[in-house]
């Protein structure tokens, strides 16, 4: 009974804190509010793009037309089109796929291994602890970019790997994020109070230290999607990114530079996009921080 209660009452509060919905006063909306509500919205859009292009995308985004060549965008073409008679804005949306997928399952990827690793040093302690953070110190040195990069041109260009060296990246941040959680965390009343009625190491683990170490590391990851897709778009831009016949954000941002003077609106959009996407998800990773920061919660 009483592991019990220690466990809900060291979980109840990280679980309030992640279950926790918004309520919407439609009369007392701030700007903040408008904004988290439009980056949703921004991110839902581009979600969908990536989803069910086809219903978005005027036009296929392989139909080259060789009468309409760099088209300045109207009505039929409300992004232009490109040097091979593409619709723009049916090659950035069918784009989206590839560069959400870099985002998403490299973030996955990344705090997922990051986060075991931290956890594994922070929680054993000891020479565990040691060569594990040596080798993240020794990665951290790396800078991200170049780190992602190396890796891409080792592997060769594809998705998968673009995946690898974005998600590659990004673990020893989580992993020093989740040791330096999972440290705090075992110092905790209610994690003594579980040893003193006789808790195995495991079970404090899995129930009581892990459960509520997790929310910083939600915030990293939502906060770290933007990265990794502009990552991902610059080891694209640099020709390490897919090879396919749908290039995505990257991709065209690096196609359409050599246009840009005399049709800016081929690289022009793509990076539209992107910006537009990072923005967003940064804006909702800073509302998912202000939700999960316990002093704010308190007040």
């Amino acid at each position: 009974m009483k592991e019990a209660a220690v466990s809900s009452g060291g979980l109840s509060l990280a679980r309030r804190r992640l279950l926790r919905l918004p309520r919407i006063n439609r009369s007392k909306l701030s700007a903040s509010d408008l904004f988290v509500y439009g980056a949703a919205v921004a991110v839902a859009l581009i979600i969908l793009c990536a989803l069910v292009p086809q219903w978005l995308a005027p036009y296929s985004p392989t139909a080259m037309q060789a009468d309409q060549v760099l088209l300045h965008p109207s009505w039929s073409h409300p992004l232009g089109t490109d040097y091979f008679g593409r619709d723009v804005l049916s090659v950035v949306v069918y784009g989206s796929r590839d560069s959400l997928i870099i985002g998403f399952v490299s973030v996955l990827v990344g705090s997922i291994t990051g986060g075991l690793i931290g956890a594994l040093a922070g929680y054993a302690g000891g020479i565990i602890d040691t060569i594990l953070m040596r080798i993240v110190d020794v990665l951290m040195t790396i800078p991200g970019v170049l780190l992602a990069l190396a890796i891409a041109a080792a592997l060769g260009p594809s998705l998968t790997n673009v995946v690898l060296a974005v998600a590659a990246a990004t673990v020893p941040g989580y992993a020093r994020v989740m040791r330096g959680q999972i440290m705090s965390m075992k110092a905790r009343p209610f994690i003594t109070a579980s040893r003193s009625i006789g808790a195995t190491g495991p079970v404090i683990f899995w129930r009581h230290v892990l459960p509520n170490s997790l929310s910083p590391m939600f915030v990293m990851a939502a906060i770290g999607i933007g990265s990794s897709i502009l990552t991902g778009a610059g080891l694209s831009f640099l020709g390490l990114g897919t090879i396919k016949e749908i290039p995505d954000w990257g991709a065209l941002l690096s196609q359409g530079r050599g246009y840009l003077t005399v049709a800016w609106w081929i690289c022009t959009f793509p990076g539209l996009a992107i910006t537009l996407f990072v923005l967003s998800v940064n804006i909702l990773g800073d509302r998912v921080r202000d939700r999960l920061d316990p002093k704010r919660s308190r007040g």
